[in-house]
């Protein structure tokens, strides 16, 4: 191993010795160590002396004392027993002690509990799923001030037409605004992870956009399947005629009405998307109200994709 990697490596292992723990790359753990950036982050937050705050993946709690600091109580979600110990030791004796509950497990599998604004410093790897678990808890929170991977939060923000516009583009969006706040390097981290991260905030849509999520959501996994691909050949996959026919069935028999003896869903498909111009649009350059024109059209004709 060359010199300068292997000093380099010995650092690092001689920081995280220092801390007593050896951090699990399964979780994604990699603790914030810059608090200039805890700071800009819990600015960007504005949190005020009321607010019951959420964080998750606390670590050692760095960002944890400063939030504790300006606000009525913290509640964090962390899935590894000893940085909770970590956590613990460190409010101690202090007045944050009763200002503090910690949830232990996996965030992605707990109720979440009511507050009023989300701070955290995102394990990576259930990024995707807790961004929507977020979105869709009940009553509404005020926002979220997140660390992602970069090209997490890119695709969070990306427009139609960007090359990172995705599902999870027009899903986030849908359903929040988004704003990108800041990027920051890898050295920011104790140990260091391999991408740079982002800062993002997330402000929920109050009220919400008055359609059935479930509903949107199956309709942007046909349309982003092959985002480059036209609409009409999204909805010529047999997979998907044959699920929409089956959804169709139930809907006429709930409602009552006959269904054709030649009926064709495949024929129904291509006709209400040349209804509305939309057999040639592409997933990547179409926007919320494309979708929701879509979303519209097929239900009025009692097709559904839930």
């Amino acid at each position: 191993m060359p010199k300068v990697r292997a000093e380099k490596k010995s650092r690092v292992h001689t920081e995280v010795a220092k801390q007593g723990i050896v951090f699990n790359k399964d979780f994604g753990q990699h603790i914030l160590k810059n608090p200039l950036i805890v700071t800009s982050m819990l600015e960007k937050a504005a949190l005020r002396p009321t607010d019951v705050v959420l964080e998750i993946g606390p670590g050692t709690g760095n960002m944890t004392v400063k939030i504790l600091e300006k606000v009525k109580k913290v509640v964090a979600c962390e899935i590894d027993p000893r940085l909770v110990a970590e956590l613990q030791k460190r409010v101690q004796g202090t007045p944050f002690q009763s200002k503090l509950q910690i949830l232990i497990g996996d965030v992605l599998k707990s109720e979440l509990p009511f507050f009023d604004a989300c701070v955290a410093n995102m394990p990576y790897q259930i990024s995707s799923p807790f961004v929507f678990k977020l979105l869709l808890h009940r009553p509404f929170f005020r926002c979220a001030v997140l660390m992602f991977q970069l090209e997490f939060a890119q695709r969070l923000v990306a427009k139609p037409g960007d090359k990172l516009y995705c599902r999870l583009s027009v899903n986030a969006q849908l359903l929040a605004r988004v704003d990108m706040l800041m990027k920051v390097g890898k050295n920011n981290f104790r140990p260091p992870p391999k991408v740079e991260s982002s800062v993002v905030r997330v402000e929920p849509r109050n009220p919400p956009p008055p359609i059935n999520y479930t509903e949107w959501d199956g309709l942007t996994r046909i349309a982003f399947l092959r985002k480059n691909k036209t609409l009409a050949a999204a909805f010529k996959q047999s997979t998907v005629l044959t699920t929409l026919e089956e959804n169709y069935k139930i809907h006429c028999s709930l409602k009552n009405i006959d269904i054709p003896e030649r009926f064709s869903m495949k024929e129904k498909v291509e006709e209400i998307l040349q209804k509305i111009n939309a057999e040639s649009k592409r997933a990547r350059t179409m926007d919320i109200d494309d979708f929701m024109t879509v979303l519209h059209a097929f239900n009025v004709e009692g097709i559904h994709f839930k």
